[in-house]
């Protein structure tokens, strides 16, 4: 999905509303801002309704509405975002978790943030996800937080794994529509640990993982320090290998998942998986040792 979801520039609006169409989400917003403003757009785009109408429904300005639509001006208040949520018909829980992070992202100070979800009380649906996507996360969940681990610290990685199930939670209905609920997913995943890893040259840096890997847990301990050079010069090769060649490396030698687990978490055939594999052993052997021939 791209933040240009919803009419065209320059085209009439498909579901033939009146008045001007919305535009892109601005460049500027930040990665947990456009977490949850996508959704909300997909969702207003399917409402058929007006963004004066919208404005309407939830009680607030056309142009307040207008721009968090848009993501410009200053960050929306809870009040308002609460307020087109309560209207498009969309879960208020995760909603408020993903709100709370990316204001903060967005600079706002911690007491603004709580002194805007305590004028709003949260009586219409559920606390808890809908039973399946309970189940998803009972499936997914330790895997997801071991990858994420490999490229953020235990805290920014628990922390961004809660973000996820949230982000899939808001989503769900779109997730169970797509062709590939696990891959649909682990896409979801990738991007928010990818926007809060470290990188180097365009990138994700894996040094810190070196300390944090199997083949380090079960070494001697006169042996590991011999093993962290070779291993901080393997994982910067790692670092560089094609997105879902290093996702499939990640999780089967750094996070010791076996063949079928991992098919499973990124939803893909185990073809696909062994293929990605033999590939990035090559490429990985070449970079150690350029003048052997893997023909």
């Amino acid at each position: 999905m791209t933040a240009e979801a919803g009419p065209p520039d320059g085209g009439d609006d498909p579901l033939g509303r009146p008045g001007r169409k919305l535009g892109p989400i601005a460049a500027g917003v930040g990665a947990a801002h456009r977490d949850w403003l996508e959704p909300v757009r997909d969702q207003y785009f399917a409402s058929g309704l007006t963004v004066g109408e919208l404005a309407r429904k939830a009680g607030w300005s056309k142009s307040k509405v207008s721009e968090l639509l848009r993501g410009v001006g200053l960050y929306p208040s809870w009040e308002l975002t609460y307020g087109v949520l309560h209207v498009l018909g969309m879960p208020a829980w995760p909603m408020r978790r993903l709100w709370s992070v990316a204001a903060l992202e967005a600079h706002k100070k911690p007491e603004w943030v709580n002194g805007c979800v305590k004028r709003v009380v949260l009586s219409a649906g559920p606390g808890l996800p809908p039973v399946d996507h309970r189940a998803f996360a009972e499936n997914h969940h330790g895997a997801y937080a071991s990858y994420a681990k490999v490229f953020l610290g235990p805290t920014d990685a628990a922390r961004t794994v809660d973000e996820v199930f949230d982000i899939l939670w808001l989503r769900w209905q779109e997730v169970l529509r797509s062709a590939n609920v696990e891959k649909f997913a682990w896409q979801v995943l990738r991007r928010r640990v990818m926007a809060r890893a470290s990188r180097i040259d365009g990138r994700p840096r894996l040094e810190t993982a070196a300390f944090d890997t199997i083949a380090l847990q079960q070494a001697p301990f006169d042996g590991q320090f011999a093993q962290i050079e070779e291993s901080l010069a393997l994982f910067r090769a790692i670092g560089r290998l094609p997105d879902f060649q290093l996702d499939v490396i990640v999780l089967r030698y750094l996070r010791g998942l076996d063949d079928n687990r991992v098919a499973d978490v990124l939803g893909a055939p185990q073809a696909l998986i062994r293929s990605a594999e033999r590939h990035a052993k090559r490429s990985l052997t070449a970079s150690f040792d350029p003048g052997e021939n893997h023909s």
